[in-house]
Parts: C-alpha cells; sequence; structure tokens
C-alpha cells in the first residue's frame, strides 16, 4: 500500500500531465531547440556505443540469423539502425537525408539486406558520423518551428523524442537476438 504522501506527490504528477502534453506540442524556441539537439546527439551516442559493441560481439556466421520467419536477421537490424542514422535521424530536426541510401523503400531495403558483419560496421561507422554533421549542420533558427514528417505537424522535440525511442527499440531487439544466441551484451559483462 503507498503512503498518504506517495501519493500526493503521485497524484500531483498525474495532475500535471496534461499541461506538460500540451507543453511538448508547442515548438520549442531557439535556445531549447539548440540544448535538445545536444541532448539528443548525446543520447545517441550512448545508445551507439552499444550498438557498436554488439555488432563487433556478434559472430559473422550470426548475422544471417533470425529468431522466425519474417522478421529482420541480425545484420538486417543493424542495418536498419544505420538506415536510420543516415536518414531519418537528420529528417526528425529538418537535416538532409543522406545519398548512401536511394529513395523509397525499395532503396531502404536493398540498404539493409547488404547485412554481411563488414557492411555493418562500414555502414553504422558512416550513419553516426552522418548523423552528427547533418544535425550539427542545422542552423539553430531552422530548429524552430514544425515540419511535415509522417503525414503529420511535429516539432524537434516530437520527432526526436520518436527517433530516440524507435533506436531504443532496435537495441533492445538486438539485445534479445543475442542471448538468445548465447551472446553477453558486452557492457553487461
Amino acid at each position: 500500500m503507498m503512503h498518504a504522501s506517495r501519493c500526493a506527490l503521485l497524484f500531483a504528477a498525474l495532475a500535471g500531465a496534461p499541461a506538460l502534453a500540451l507543453q511538448a506540442q508547442a515548438a520549442p524556441n531557439r535556445a531549447a531547440a539548440v540544448e535538445y539537439r545536444q541532448q539528443f546527439l548525446i543520447d545517441l551516442d550512448t545508445l551507439h556505443a552499444k550498438v557498436i559493441a554488439l555488432a563487433k560481439a556478434v559472430p559473422a556466421d550470426k548475422y544471417t540469423w533470425r529468431p522466425m520467419p519474417g522478421t529482420r536477421t541480425f545484420g538486417e537490424v543493424f542495418m536498419h539502425i544505420a538506415s536510420e542514422y543516415l536518414l531519418y535521424n537528420p529528417a526528425s530536426f529538418g537535416g538532409a537525408r543522406s545519398p548512401l541510401v536511394k529513395p523509397g523503400q525499395a532503396g531502404i531495403q536493398a540498404f539493409e539486406q547488404n547485412s554481411s558483419k563488414d557492411s555493418v560496421l562500414k555502414y553504422l561507422a558512416a550513419g553516426i558520423a552522418y548523423s552528427h554533421s547533418a544535425l550539427m549542420a542545422i542552423p539553430p533558427d531552422s530548429l524552430v518551428g514544425k515540419r511535415k514528417m509522417f503525414g503529420r505537424e511535429l516539432n524537434i522535440f516530437e520527432t526526436g523524442i520518436g527517433m530516440t525511442a524507435d533506436l531504443h527499440e532496435h537495441l533492445g531487439q538486438l539485445i534479445a537476438y543475442a542471448r538468445m544466441n548465447a551472446i553477453v551484451p558486452p557492457w553487461s559483462k
């Protein structure tokens, strides 16, 4: 059972949730947008360190392993992350997509199927470098306001949180794949 003070804190937090949700909808000012971009890149680097450590830990012969038909292989998940570094990370802040991935769903699928260990390591490195350069090339004034993405008008808080959530979801997917193959993620040894 919760103590009264904990209940009060919980209700206070829940009462403020609608106001926070409305604030999230507002476009950030220039200073907030610049700070948010910096925090996004810090989180991206933390995530990338784990992704690259796991990519190196997975034996090359496991890159074609998939848990069941209709799912991505190890290598395809890694390449999917690389494609997000090259396409959606920059786009979520209003930056240009990389020419390394051909336009359209067919271009993305072809890119992700090039999923040998050597390709994965090459494109993860290229992708993280591109994300950083593309995001830092966006002028601060261009970070404010909203942009149309996925059929909706969104600000960088909304698109950045969406990207962060998606990338962390794929890291979790890779961790599950690793555990199913008796591969211990290097950072948890």
